[in-house]
């Protein structure tokens, strides 16, 4: 006997859908850092941080932030490479600068939490165990 289409039941959408069912259960994210220094912009985007002042300055009435990041695509997309050369210089110099930062940031980090490598392979009671026959060997 074929079934029709009136038998079968309609999927429910809503366990289709990315994280239905999940309930209000989030994931829980690491806590950035306010301290971390920031990656440091692309040539692009130093480009881009160049032409958006200038085009609100020619153009003061459009407010679309759309319009002038396609503007500026277009913009970079038809550049030469030596066009592009003085932008990736400047975000090199800012790539160095931040590879700086970001190791003293990392030496600061280790500096503050030397618990989180052991010195040593021994476990704490076998340090305390070292620490208990040292003291019974002064006692003789």
């Amino acid at each position: 006997m074929p079934k029709s289409k009136a038998d079968s039941k309609p999927a429910d959408n809503k366990l289709k859908r990315k994280g239905a069912g999940t309930g209000s259960k989030q994931s829980k994210k690491a806590a950035k850092d306010p301290n971390k220094p920031k990656r440091p912009p692309s040539a692009f985007f130093v480009f881009m941080s160049e032409f958006r002042e200038q085009y609100k300055k020619e153009h003061p009435q459009n407010k679309s932030v759309a319009v002038v990041s396609k503007a500026g695509g277009s913009k970079w997309s038809s550049m030469s490479d030596a066009e592009k050369a003085p932008y990736a210089a400047r975000a090199g110099k800012k790539k160095e600068e931040y590879d700086r930062l970001i190791l003293a940031y990392n030496r600061k980090l280790e500096g503050k939490n030397p618990s989180e490598e052991d010195e040593s392979d021994k476990s704490k009671s076998e340090v305390h165990d070292d620490e208990e026959d040292e003291e019974e060997e002064d006692d003789e």
